[in-house]
Protein backbone atom coordinates (compact mmCIF):
# COMPACT_ATOMS: atom_id res chain seq x y z
CA UNK A 1 0.00 0.00 0.00
CA UNK A 2 1.07 3.58 -0.50
CA UNK A 3 -0.22 6.99 0.41
CA UNK A 4 -1.80 9.00 -2.41
CA UNK A 5 0.52 12.00 -2.66
CA UNK A 6 0.79 12.72 -6.37
CA UNK A 7 3.16 15.46 -7.46
CA UNK A 8 4.96 17.40 -4.76
CA UNK A 9 6.11 20.27 -6.93
CA UNK A 10 4.42 23.63 -6.53
CA UNK A 11 3.40 25.21 -9.82
CA UNK A 12 3.96 28.77 -10.90
CA UNK A 13 6.71 29.50 -8.42
CA UNK A 14 4.35 28.88 -5.51
CA UNK A 15 7.18 27.30 -3.53
CA UNK A 16 8.50 30.79 -2.94
CA UNK A 17 5.53 31.65 -0.78
CA UNK A 18 6.40 29.02 1.79
CA UNK A 19 9.73 30.38 2.91
CA UNK A 20 10.52 31.70 6.35
CA UNK A 21 7.49 30.45 8.26
CA UNK A 22 8.62 27.91 10.87
CA UNK A 23 8.93 29.40 14.30
CA UNK A 24 7.20 32.57 13.18
CA UNK A 25 6.11 34.70 16.13
CA UNK A 26 2.88 36.64 16.48
CA UNK A 27 2.90 39.45 13.94
CA UNK A 28 3.55 42.93 15.40
CA UNK A 29 0.64 45.36 15.07
CA UNK A 30 2.56 47.72 12.78
CA UNK A 31 3.52 44.93 10.40
CA UNK A 32 -0.07 43.63 10.44
CA UNK A 33 -1.34 47.07 9.43
CA UNK A 34 1.24 47.29 6.65
CA UNK A 35 0.31 43.83 5.40
CA UNK A 36 -3.38 44.66 5.50
CA UNK A 37 -2.81 47.74 3.36
CA UNK A 38 -0.76 45.74 0.85
CA UNK A 39 -3.38 43.02 0.59
CA UNK A 40 -6.25 45.41 0.20
CA UNK A 41 -4.29 47.39 -2.38
CA UNK A 42 -3.48 44.25 -4.35
CA UNK A 43 -7.11 43.11 -4.49
CA UNK A 44 -8.95 46.42 -4.75
CA UNK A 45 -8.45 46.80 -8.51
CA UNK A 46 -9.44 43.27 -9.53
CA UNK A 47 -13.16 44.02 -9.90
CA UNK A 48 -15.15 47.19 -10.43
CA UNK A 49 -17.00 48.53 -7.42
CA UNK A 50 -20.37 47.97 -9.14
CA UNK A 51 -19.69 44.46 -10.44
CA UNK A 52 -19.88 41.01 -8.79
CA UNK A 53 -16.72 40.26 -6.86
CA UNK A 54 -15.35 38.33 -3.92
CA UNK A 55 -14.65 38.28 -0.20
CA UNK A 56 -11.29 37.51 1.46
CA UNK A 57 -10.41 36.35 4.97
CA UNK A 58 -6.85 35.93 6.26
CA UNK A 59 -6.18 34.68 9.78
CA UNK A 60 -2.89 33.79 11.39
CA UNK A 61 -2.51 32.43 14.92
CA UNK A 62 -6.23 33.05 15.38
CA UNK A 63 -5.84 36.74 14.58
CA UNK A 64 -7.77 38.29 11.69
CA UNK A 65 -5.40 40.10 9.31
CA UNK A 66 -7.89 40.91 6.55
CA UNK A 67 -11.66 40.39 6.38
CA UNK A 68 -13.41 42.34 3.66
CA UNK A 69 -15.31 42.24 0.40
CA UNK A 70 -14.85 43.67 -3.08
CA UNK A 71 -17.69 44.30 -5.53
CA UNK A 72 -21.43 43.70 -5.18
CA UNK A 73 -23.67 40.80 -4.15
CA UNK A 74 -25.86 41.11 -7.26
CA UNK A 75 -26.45 43.42 -10.20
CA UNK A 76 -30.00 44.30 -9.18
CA UNK A 77 -29.57 45.75 -5.69
CA UNK A 78 -25.85 46.59 -6.10
CA UNK A 79 -25.47 45.85 -2.37
CA UNK A 80 -21.82 45.73 -1.39
CA UNK A 81 -20.06 42.48 -0.54
CA UNK A 82 -18.84 42.49 3.07
CA UNK A 83 -17.84 39.88 5.69
CA UNK A 84 -21.51 39.08 6.35
CA UNK A 85 -22.33 38.32 2.68
CA UNK A 86 -23.35 34.70 2.22
CA UNK A 87 -21.94 32.75 -0.74
CA UNK A 88 -22.69 29.29 -2.03
CA UNK A 89 -19.65 27.25 -0.96
CA UNK A 90 -20.11 24.52 -3.58
CA UNK A 91 -17.64 21.69 -2.89
CA UNK A 92 -16.17 23.50 0.11
CA UNK A 93 -19.39 22.22 1.71
CA UNK A 94 -17.83 18.74 1.79
CA UNK A 95 -15.84 19.59 4.93
CA UNK A 96 -19.14 20.02 6.79
CA UNK A 97 -20.57 16.79 5.38
CA UNK A 98 -17.44 14.94 6.49
CA UNK A 99 -17.64 16.48 9.96
CA UNK A 100 -21.30 15.40 10.25
CA UNK A 101 -20.32 11.81 9.43
CA UNK A 102 -17.48 11.91 11.94
CA UNK A 103 -19.83 13.19 14.63
CA UNK A 104 -22.16 10.24 14.00
CA UNK A 105 -19.19 7.88 14.32
CA UNK A 106 -18.34 9.65 17.58
CA UNK A 107 -21.94 9.08 18.72
CA UNK A 108 -21.71 5.37 17.94
CA UNK A 109 -24.47 5.61 15.33
CA UNK A 110 -22.24 4.87 12.34
CA UNK A 111 -19.01 3.03 11.48
CA UNK A 112 -16.46 3.92 8.84
CA UNK A 113 -16.44 0.30 7.62
CA UNK A 114 -20.23 0.07 7.18
CA UNK A 115 -21.30 -0.59 3.61
CA UNK A 116 -23.96 1.02 1.46
CA UNK A 117 -26.11 -2.10 1.54
CA UNK A 118 -26.02 -2.13 5.34
CA UNK A 119 -27.30 1.45 5.40
CA UNK A 120 -29.58 1.28 2.34
CA UNK A 121 -30.81 -2.34 2.08
CA UNK A 122 -32.33 -1.74 -1.37
CA UNK A 123 -28.99 -0.67 -2.84
CA UNK A 124 -27.78 -3.14 -5.53
CA UNK A 125 -25.01 -5.67 -4.98
CA UNK A 126 -22.13 -3.45 -6.04
CA UNK A 127 -22.74 -1.46 -2.85
CA UNK A 128 -21.79 -4.42 -0.66
CA UNK A 129 -18.12 -3.47 -0.83
CA UNK A 130 -18.49 0.34 -0.77
CA UNK A 131 -17.90 1.65 2.74
CA UNK A 132 -18.53 4.99 4.40
CA UNK A 133 -14.75 5.47 4.40
CA UNK A 134 -14.70 4.97 0.61
CA UNK A 135 -17.36 7.67 0.25
CA UNK A 136 -15.42 10.09 2.45
CA UNK A 137 -12.09 9.73 0.66
CA UNK A 138 -13.36 9.36 -2.93
CA UNK A 139 -12.38 5.72 -3.47
CA UNK A 140 -15.93 4.35 -3.83
CA UNK A 141 -16.07 3.92 -7.61
CA UNK A 142 -19.67 5.14 -7.67
CA UNK A 143 -20.98 6.26 -11.06
CA UNK A 144 -21.08 10.01 -11.55
CA UNK A 145 -24.65 11.17 -11.03
CA UNK A 146 -24.38 13.97 -13.60
CA UNK A 147 -23.43 11.39 -16.22
CA UNK A 148 -26.42 9.30 -15.16
CA UNK A 149 -28.63 12.39 -15.46
CA UNK A 150 -27.40 12.96 -19.02
CA UNK A 151 -28.12 9.33 -19.91
CA UNK A 152 -31.62 9.55 -18.43
CA UNK A 153 -32.35 12.68 -20.47
CA UNK A 154 -31.47 11.26 -23.86
CA UNK A 155 -35.15 11.10 -24.75
CA UNK A 156 -35.89 14.55 -23.38
CA UNK A 157 -35.22 16.94 -20.51
CA UNK A 158 -36.15 15.91 -16.97
CA UNK A 159 -34.31 18.39 -14.75
CA UNK A 160 -33.75 22.13 -15.02
CA UNK A 161 -32.90 25.12 -12.84
CA UNK A 162 -36.59 25.13 -11.87
CA UNK A 163 -36.99 21.34 -11.53
CA UNK A 164 -33.75 20.42 -9.81
CA UNK A 165 -32.56 16.92 -9.01
CA UNK A 166 -32.82 15.93 -5.34
CA UNK A 167 -30.53 13.78 -3.23
CA UNK A 168 -33.17 11.04 -3.17
CA UNK A 169 -33.29 11.04 -6.98
CA UNK A 170 -29.50 10.73 -7.08
CA UNK A 171 -29.81 7.64 -4.87
CA UNK A 172 -32.46 6.23 -7.21
CA UNK A 173 -30.22 6.75 -10.25
CA UNK A 174 -27.36 4.97 -8.51
CA UNK A 175 -29.67 2.13 -7.48
CA UNK A 176 -30.56 1.57 -11.14
CA UNK A 177 -26.93 0.75 -11.95
CA UNK A 178 -25.54 -2.77 -11.72
CA UNK A 179 -21.89 -1.92 -11.10
CA UNK A 180 -19.51 0.84 -10.12
CA UNK A 181 -16.72 2.38 -12.18
CA UNK A 182 -13.97 0.45 -10.35
CA UNK A 183 -13.45 -1.78 -7.33
CA UNK A 184 -13.74 0.27 -4.12
CA UNK A 185 -10.36 1.24 -2.74
CA UNK A 186 -8.49 0.32 -5.92
CA UNK A 187 -8.11 3.90 -7.20
CA UNK A 188 -8.98 7.50 -6.41
CA UNK A 189 -11.54 9.53 -8.33
CA UNK A 190 -13.36 12.59 -7.05
CA UNK A 191 -17.02 11.75 -6.52
CA UNK A 192 -19.89 14.15 -5.94
CA UNK A 193 -22.13 11.07 -5.94
CA UNK A 194 -20.36 9.84 -2.82
CA UNK A 195 -20.96 13.06 -0.90
CA UNK A 196 -24.61 13.23 -1.93
CA UNK A 197 -24.98 9.74 -0.45
CA UNK A 198 -23.12 10.81 2.69
CA UNK A 199 -25.75 13.51 3.21
CA UNK A 200 -28.41 10.79 2.99
CA UNK A 201 -26.40 8.58 5.36
CA UNK A 202 -26.36 11.40 7.92
CA UNK A 203 -30.13 11.76 7.63
CA UNK A 204 -30.73 8.00 7.86
CA UNK A 205 -28.58 7.41 10.92
CA UNK A 206 -29.35 10.63 12.78
CA UNK A 207 -33.12 10.40 12.33
CA UNK A 208 -33.33 14.01 11.14
CA UNK A 209 -32.76 15.83 7.90
CA UNK A 210 -29.21 16.57 6.78
CA UNK A 211 -29.75 20.38 7.04
CA UNK A 212 -31.19 19.98 10.56
CA UNK A 213 -28.29 17.82 11.71
CA UNK A 214 -25.74 20.34 10.47
CA UNK A 215 -27.64 23.15 12.15
CA UNK A 216 -27.97 21.39 15.51
CA UNK A 217 -24.56 19.74 15.71
CA UNK A 218 -22.26 22.18 13.89
CA UNK A 219 -23.69 25.59 13.03
CA UNK A 220 -25.63 26.36 16.23
CA UNK A 221 -22.95 25.19 18.69
CA UNK A 222 -20.34 27.29 16.87
CA UNK A 223 -22.71 30.28 16.63
CA UNK A 224 -22.52 30.20 12.85
CA UNK A 225 -25.85 32.00 12.78
CA UNK A 226 -26.03 32.68 9.04
CA UNK A 227 -24.72 29.36 7.69
CA UNK A 228 -27.28 26.94 6.27
CA UNK A 229 -28.02 24.28 3.71
CA UNK A 230 -30.10 26.12 1.12
CA UNK A 231 -33.41 24.54 0.11
CA UNK A 232 -35.09 26.48 -2.66
CA UNK A 233 -38.63 27.44 -1.70
CA UNK A 234 -38.14 26.25 1.90
CA UNK A 235 -35.65 28.69 3.43
CA UNK A 236 -33.96 31.99 2.66
CA UNK A 237 -30.32 33.08 2.57
CA UNK A 238 -29.85 36.42 4.29
CA UNK A 239 -27.49 38.92 2.64
CA UNK A 240 -27.20 36.49 -0.24
CA UNK A 241 -24.66 36.78 -3.04
CA UNK A 242 -25.97 35.63 -6.41
CA UNK A 243 -23.72 33.84 -8.86
CA UNK A 244 -22.60 35.36 -12.18
CA UNK A 245 -20.83 34.19 -15.33
CA UNK A 246 -19.57 35.96 -18.41
CA UNK A 247 -21.61 35.55 -21.56
CA UNK A 248 -20.32 37.39 -24.63
CA UNK A 249 -17.99 39.35 -22.32
CA UNK A 250 -20.90 40.53 -20.19
CA UNK A 251 -21.52 39.34 -16.62
CA UNK A 252 -25.01 37.88 -16.21
CA UNK A 253 -26.70 36.21 -13.24
CA UNK A 254 -26.28 32.42 -13.40
CA UNK A 255 -27.22 31.36 -9.91
CA UNK A 256 -29.00 28.01 -10.17
CA UNK A 257 -28.56 24.84 -12.22
CA UNK A 258 -30.32 21.45 -12.40
CA UNK A 259 -27.90 20.16 -9.72
CA UNK A 260 -28.09 23.11 -7.32
CA UNK A 261 -30.51 21.36 -4.93
CA UNK A 262 -28.21 18.49 -3.93
CA UNK A 263 -27.01 18.92 -0.37
CA UNK A 264 -24.14 16.74 0.82
CA UNK A 265 -21.85 17.59 -2.09
CA UNK A 266 -22.23 21.36 -2.16
CA UNK A 267 -25.38 22.91 -0.71
CA UNK A 268 -24.01 25.08 2.11
CA UNK A 269 -24.11 28.89 2.12
CA UNK A 270 -21.83 30.78 4.53
CA UNK A 271 -19.97 34.06 5.02
CA UNK A 272 -16.50 35.06 6.18
CA UNK A 273 -17.63 35.80 9.73
CA UNK A 274 -19.07 32.31 10.22
CA UNK A 275 -16.21 30.58 8.41
CA UNK A 276 -13.84 32.31 10.79
CA UNK A 277 -15.70 30.63 13.67
CA UNK A 278 -15.48 27.29 11.85
CA UNK A 279 -11.74 27.79 11.45
CA UNK A 280 -11.40 28.46 15.19
CA UNK A 281 -13.38 25.30 15.96
CA UNK A 282 -11.06 23.21 13.77
CA UNK A 283 -8.01 24.72 15.45
CA UNK A 284 -9.35 24.26 18.97
CA UNK A 285 -10.95 20.82 18.33
CA UNK A 286 -14.27 22.13 19.59
CA UNK A 287 -16.43 19.46 17.94
CA UNK A 288 -14.09 16.46 17.91
CA UNK A 289 -10.89 15.65 19.77
CA UNK A 290 -7.59 15.99 17.93
CA UNK A 291 -7.32 12.20 17.82
CA UNK A 292 -10.78 11.79 16.28
CA UNK A 293 -10.26 14.58 13.75
CA UNK A 294 -6.87 13.18 12.70
CA UNK A 295 -8.70 10.78 10.36
CA UNK A 296 -9.91 13.74 8.31
CA UNK A 297 -6.37 14.88 7.58
CA UNK A 298 -4.78 11.46 7.09
CA UNK A 299 -3.98 10.78 3.40
CA UNK A 300 -5.96 7.98 1.79
CA UNK A 301 -3.99 4.79 1.14
CA UNK A 302 -4.08 3.20 -2.31
CA UNK A 303 -2.49 0.12 -3.85
CA UNK A 304 0.85 0.61 -5.57
CA UNK A 305 0.49 1.99 -9.11
CA UNK A 306 -3.19 2.80 -8.58
CA UNK A 307 -4.63 5.30 -11.01
CA UNK A 308 -5.18 8.79 -9.63
CA UNK A 309 -7.80 10.94 -11.31
CA UNK A 310 -8.14 14.50 -10.06
CA UNK A 311 -11.44 16.28 -10.22
CA UNK A 312 -11.71 17.87 -13.63
CA UNK A 313 -12.70 21.12 -11.97
CA UNK A 314 -9.56 21.49 -9.84
CA UNK A 315 -8.14 24.84 -10.99
CA UNK A 316 -4.64 24.85 -12.41
CA UNK A 317 -3.57 27.18 -9.61
CA UNK A 318 -4.27 24.48 -7.00
CA UNK A 319 -3.63 21.30 -8.97
CA UNK A 320 -0.05 20.90 -7.76
CA UNK A 321 -1.30 21.02 -4.16
CA UNK A 322 -3.79 18.18 -4.67
CA UNK A 323 -1.30 15.62 -3.40
CA UNK A 324 -3.87 13.56 -1.51
CA UNK A 325 -7.28 13.54 0.13
CA UNK A 326 -8.59 12.80 3.60
CA UNK A 327 -12.20 13.24 4.72
CA UNK A 328 -13.58 16.37 3.06
CA UNK A 329 -10.14 17.93 2.54
CA UNK A 330 -7.41 17.85 -0.08
CA UNK A 331 -4.02 17.42 1.58
CA UNK A 332 -0.43 18.34 0.81
CA UNK A 333 1.33 16.88 3.83
CA UNK A 334 4.60 16.06 2.05
CA UNK A 335 5.31 19.60 0.91
CA UNK A 336 7.59 21.97 2.77
CA UNK A 337 4.63 23.24 4.77
CA UNK A 338 1.63 20.95 5.34
CA UNK A 339 -1.66 22.17 3.96
CA UNK A 340 -5.32 21.14 4.07
CA UNK A 341 -7.58 22.81 1.56
CA UNK A 342 -10.60 22.61 -0.69
CA UNK A 343 -12.05 24.43 -3.64
CA UNK A 344 -15.61 24.98 -4.81
CA UNK A 345 -16.84 25.58 -8.36
CA UNK A 346 -20.51 25.69 -9.31
CA UNK A 347 -23.01 27.74 -11.27
CA UNK A 348 -21.87 31.35 -10.75
CA UNK A 349 -19.56 30.75 -7.78
CA UNK A 350 -15.96 29.82 -6.99
CA UNK A 351 -14.43 29.35 -3.55
CA UNK A 352 -11.21 28.26 -1.89
CA UNK A 353 -10.29 27.46 1.73
CA UNK A 354 -6.58 26.99 2.55
CA UNK A 355 -5.33 26.06 6.04
CA UNK A 356 -1.55 25.89 6.53
CA UNK A 357 -0.83 23.68 9.56
CA UNK A 358 2.57 24.88 10.73
CA UNK A 359 2.18 28.48 9.61
CA UNK A 360 -1.15 28.63 11.47
CA UNK A 361 -2.47 30.56 8.49
CA UNK A 362 -5.97 30.33 6.99
CA UNK A 363 -6.97 31.97 3.72
CA UNK A 364 -10.56 31.95 2.47
CA UNK A 365 -11.76 33.43 -0.83
CA UNK A 366 -15.43 33.38 -1.84
CA UNK A 367 -16.41 34.70 -5.28
CA UNK A 368 -19.79 35.21 -6.97
CA UNK A 369 -18.34 35.33 -10.49
CA UNK A 370 -16.76 32.44 -12.36
CA UNK A 371 -14.15 34.43 -14.29
CA UNK A 372 -12.13 34.83 -11.08
CA UNK A 373 -9.85 32.01 -9.89
CA UNK A 374 -10.50 31.82 -6.14
CA UNK A 375 -7.58 29.41 -5.72
CA UNK A 376 -5.13 31.78 -7.41
CA UNK A 377 -6.35 34.68 -5.26
CA UNK A 378 -5.98 32.60 -2.10
CA UNK A 379 -2.43 31.59 -3.04
CA UNK A 380 -1.58 35.20 -3.82
CA UNK A 381 -2.77 36.25 -0.39
CA UNK A 382 -0.84 33.42 1.27
CA UNK A 383 2.31 34.42 -0.60
CA UNK A 384 2.02 37.99 0.67
CA UNK A 385 1.83 36.71 4.25
CA UNK A 386 4.28 33.83 4.15
CA UNK A 387 6.75 35.27 1.69
CA UNK A 388 7.75 38.17 3.91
Amino acid sequence: MRRFYGTLLLAGGAALMLSGVKGQQTMPAARADQLRNRLEGAFAGLVREDSPGFAVLLKQDGRVLVERGFGVRDLRSKARIDPSTNFRLASCSKQFTAMAVMLLVHDGKLRYDETLTEIFPEFPGYGKSITVRNLLNHTSGLPDYEELMAAAERKGPIWSSQRQITDQEVLQLLEQESQGKFAPGSRWEYSNSGYVLLGLVVAKRSGQSFPSFLEQRIFAPLKMTHTLVFRKGENQVARRAYGHSKQNDVLVETDQSPTSATQGDGGVYANLEDLGKWDDALTNHTLLSATEFARAITPVELPAAAEEKLAEGVPDSLRALAASYGFGWFLDRKGLYPLMWHYGDTMGFKSAVLRYFEAKLTVIVLSNRTDLDAGALALKAARMVLGD
